[in-house]
């Protein structure tokens, strides 16, 4: 399940390489299971974080298909992995509400 909303705001995002003065954003932490902290910076942490929650979208959905045409052993699991999907969705609505509130309060500043 591809999230073409998400994969096509960010079609015209370059890496961190473009935003400059902002020391090691990376060292931060990461998300997910892959990279280390500052290997990258923002946007590939921001890459890595909407391709965890594709993948967790798809393990959902394909959990949810399978529990429907009676495949699944393990109702618990598919309802772990829903939950799952679920939050890691809100977080990301709330990470982007969050980063169109500061866009629009840096537009508001007067120079």
């Amino acid at each position: 399940m591809q999230i073409p909303a998400i994969q096509g705001s960010l079609a015209g995002v370059s890496p961190a390489a473009s935003v400059t003065g902002l020391g090691d954003v990376g060292s931060v932490g990461t998300l997910g299971s892959s990279g280390s902290a500052g290997s990258g910076g923002f946007g590939s942490m921001l890459t890595n974080a909407i391709s965890s929650l594709n993948q967790t979208q798809n393990t959902a959905s394909s959990d949810s298909v399978a529990l429907a045409t009676g495949q699944a052993s393990d109702v618990t699991q598919v309802v772990t992995d829903v939950e799952k999907a679920n939050l890691e969705m809100q977080l990301a609505v709330q990470v982007r509400n969050k980063a169109v509130d500061a866009y629009q309060e840096i537009m508001r500043m007067q120079i």
